[in-house]
């Protein structure tokens, strides 16, 4: 079976990546983590509704680039063997830091989608270790899918 993502489109950004370049991300990572049956969302926001949903989960005020939300079974039901959870990105967000950080905004879209899906997986960045870890991993996607180190003058 090969990971299924379902893509939602809820940003009226104009830059915004297509649903089959978002599945060739969300299948590249997965499969570089070797899982290769997965279900996922992947919803492409605006400010609006990512502020809300950093404010609700994160106690963050404003909208931030990327959050992924795990997928938690429910007390007393098997537990699923292929559901990892949603990644949303905020769309505008990310454009704009794409142009702050002079990067391709298709490139750091994939970075986000990326880390997105490794965090479903259960990768952090709280502890240097993981960090770095992560970074590893995302930059060898990434470099799989023909972009250079996101990391690169960050």
């Amino acid at each position: 079976m090969n990971p299924q993502t379902d893509v939602q489109l809820a940003s009226r950004c104009e830059n915004m990546p297509s649903p089959d370049q978002i599945r060739h991300w969300t299948g590249a990572a997965l499969r570089a983590l070797q899982c290769d049956q997965a279900c996922l969302t992947v919803r492409m926001v605006d400010e609006p509704e990512m502020t809300q949903l950093n404010e609700r989960f994160r106690g963050q005020s404003g909208p931030t680039n990327v959050l992924s939300f795990p997928f938690e079974t429910p007390p007393g039901l098997p537990e699923p063997t292929s559901q990892l959870g949603d990644i949303v990105v905020c769309a505008p967000l990310a454009e704009r830091e794409a142009a702050t950080q002079t990067k391709a905004v298709e490139a750091h879209f994939a970075h986000l989608v990326v880390h997105g899906v490794l965090h479903l997986r259960g990768h952090d960045h709280q502890e240097e270790r993981e960090a770095q870890e992560m970074e590893t991993l995302e930059k060898v996607i990434l470099a799989g899918l023909g972009f250079s180190d996101p990391y690169q003058g960050a």
